[in-house]
């Protein structure tokens, strides 16, 4: 039976820690970790909306105001100042998971707790480091819908 020596352990906990920050780098540089082209929607599963068209998404007086209202079945999120709606991907930039709310100005994600600024998208505090994607809308005769570019 062999023991454990102080060196072997150190020894080890170098090449763990060397091999962690080499997979960091190289993840970091991978395209898995940037974020979907313009052409994708918001949830990267297929196509924006097409240039003219729009998408019913929430009566404006379903979200609340100062807050927001995230719908999953359209992987969007809403927000909401006043008349003003702002919409964002509900998809979470660090890992793909749903955003749970808004509250205080901000979105967050309750996978590993990154926080977006419900203004603009921005990343508040990671592990997140690239902002919501977003998502245009507009507010036509009392409900959001979700619009095409063009």
């Amino acid at each position: 039976m062999s023991t454990l020596s102080r060196r072997s352990v150190l020894r080890g906990s170098g090449v763990v820690a060397a091999g962690a920050v080499v997979g960091y780098a190289l993840t970091r540089r991978s395209d898995a970790a940037s974020g979907t082209g313009a052409t994708a929607a918001a949830n990267a599963y297929g196509p924006a909306p097409a240039a003219g068209t729009s998408t019913p998404l929430a009566a404006l007086a379903d979200v609340p105001d100062g807050g927001g209202l995230v719908l999953g079945d359209e992987h969007v999120v809403l927000t909401r100042s006043g008349d003003e709606v702002r919409g964002f991907s509900a998809t979470c930039t660090h890992q793909g998971c749903t955003v749970d709310g808004v509250a205080d100005g901000r979105i967050g994600c309750p996978c590993h707790g990154s926080v977006f600024d419900a203004a603009t998208g921005a990343v508040l505090r990671g592990p997140a480091t690239d902002p919501l994607p977003p998502v245009a809308v507009s507010v036509v005769d009392g409900a959001v819908t979700r619009t095409g570019g063009g």
